[in-house]
């Protein structure tokens, strides 16, 4: 089928958020307030943040507030893999952090079973399906790092299973698929805008005043705490929280680390059980290539095909704007990409298109630091994998604040920074020279070129 053709009943919405049952939004903030603790942002980073802060001393007073609707940009629009990497994978960590990375390992896997013990504490029905995952490779060389990798990573104190062709096709079926590495325990699929909005619901339920519709335009010291300004008031908290993520922090020195990078997804119609048959996927894994530019894939509760990745584009001047959620040449590629991938589902139509920011920095993973002689904490750059990490992320948030020491904050993860982007136009440039040559990488069998050798060696490590 055309590519085109097979789009051309899409919704230019996220099909996580076109639900009956979306909850209806809270009021915004009018007049002006105080609080022990302030949050900044609703989405997963300010919604476990809020949660955790009324778990560990239910006394505090914590306001959340939230620009537009909680959920409504990456955590309800991104591909519901949450994972137990803190690290954006093992590749990442290993490269960074080896010294300590059967540490992060053990945190991220003691994070993500803390999230399904939270998920059942609050009765939050988000679809969770602890299925495991598959790195899977499309070309030779891919199919050399995956086996190394999961040789590697025994020391680590992973368990991941090496698949030839034969086993990998066994479990999911396309001509593409040359081998993988099998993780079976370190991610689960979530519907992400359900989870976020069950988060919201445990937190109204603890106590914390959630308001949306309430952008926070200014943050200012107010004698020993600070004060953030809203349009309709202000408020004014002991400690502050900063959760936002891919849009500009309310602190300027924080902005050359972040850039937003749009990502692009598509969700086919539900496929009835003999199309689906033709695939296997008994096991529900998620599923992601291994190239530079790569696909994530995954089953819905009513069996669609959610197909995203491939194009990562960045615009100048770290724009955003709701406009650049639609690509549709980059729905074309990702459409023709899926049938390449499962010839076998010839005609079936996508039923959702949509796009969003992501928040990246330049070591691929979260980053920390405070503010204020210690009475704002923030956490950012989560690169896409934020679903499960911004639950660790908020308790280093938290132990920032209180100033004590735990082992997060041990971790040389949580106590160094990557570094900062150039400014405007280097920084457009050097992104755009760097997805160009993580491309032809891709065509030339992973062969990184100069430019790409480089930013190794200076720790950039562009390589996802």
């Amino acid at each position: 089928m055309d590519p085109a053709r097979a789009l051309s009943d899409a919704q230019p919405t996220p099909y996580w958020l076109d639900d009956p049952g979306r909850p209806s939004g809270r009021p915004a903030l009018v007049g002006d307030t105080t609080c022990d603790l302030l949050v900044v942002g609703g989405g997963y980073s300010g919604l476990w943040t809020a949660l955790i802060a009324k778990e560990r001393d239910p006394s505090l007073d914590v306001v959340l507030l939230e620009g537009q609707e909680v959920g409504w940009a990456a955590s309800g629009r991104n591909g519901g893999f949450c994972e137990a990497s803190l690290t954006h994978g093992f590749e990442n960590g290993l490269a960074r952090w080896p010294g300590e990375l059967a540490e992060l390992e053990r945190q991220g896997r003691a994070n993500l079973q803390a999230i399904e013990t939270t998920i059942k504490r609050y009765g939050i029905d988000c679809e969770w399906e602890r299925t495991g995952s598959i790195s899977v490779a499309t070309r030779p060389h891919q199919l050399a790092e995956l086996r190394e990798s999961a040789r590697t990573a025994v020391e680590y104190g992973l368990d991941l299973t090496f698949l030839d062709t034969d086993a990998l096709r066994s479990r999911v079926d396309s001509p593409t698929f040359l081998g993988g590495r099998l993780d079976r325990d370190g991610t689960a699929m979530v519907h992400p805008a359900k989870l976020a909005w069950g988060l919201k619901a445990a937190c109204v339920s603890q106590g914390v005043q959630v308001f949306e519709r309430t952008r926070a335009l200014g943050l200012t010291a107010h004698g020993s705490g600070l004060a953030v300004r809203t349009p309709y008031g202000e408020v004014r908290a002991r400690k502050v929280a900063l959760a936002t993520n891919a849009f500009p922090s309310l602190l300027r020195r924080v902005r050359p680390y972040i850039v937003p990078v749009y990502d692009y997804v598509l969700t086919t119609e539900p496929l009835p059980d003999r199309l689906l048959a033709t695939i296997g996927w008994r096991g529900r894994e998620g599923l992601s290539d291994s190239a530079n530019k790569f696909h994530y894939f995954r089953l819905t509760a009513d069996n669609r095909i959610l197909w995203g990745g491939y194009d990562a584009v960045y615009h100048y001047g770290s724009r955003l704007a709701t406009e650049l959620d639609q690509r549709p040449a980059t729905f074309r590629t990702l459409a023709r990409n899926f049938f390449r991938t499962f010839p076998q589902l010839e005609g079936v139509r996508f039923t959702h298109a949509w796009g969003g920011a992501i928040d990246t920095c330049s070591r691929f993973c979260a980053f920390f630091d405070t503010a204020y002689q210690g009475r704002v904490a923030y956490a950012a750059g989560f690169t896409g994998l934020g679903v499960g990490a911004t639950r660790f992320g908020a308790q280093v948030m938290l132990d920032l604040l209180t100033g004590g020491s735990t082992e997060r904050t041990a971790l040389k993860m949580v106590r160094s920074k990557p570094l900062p982007f150039p400014p405007e136009p280097l920084r457009w440039a050097a992104i755009e020279i760097t997805t160009r040559s993580l491309g032809r990488a891709d065509r030339r069998g992973g062969r990184r070129n100069l430019w790409l050798r480089a930013l190794d060696r200076f720790g950039l490590g562009f390589d996802s």
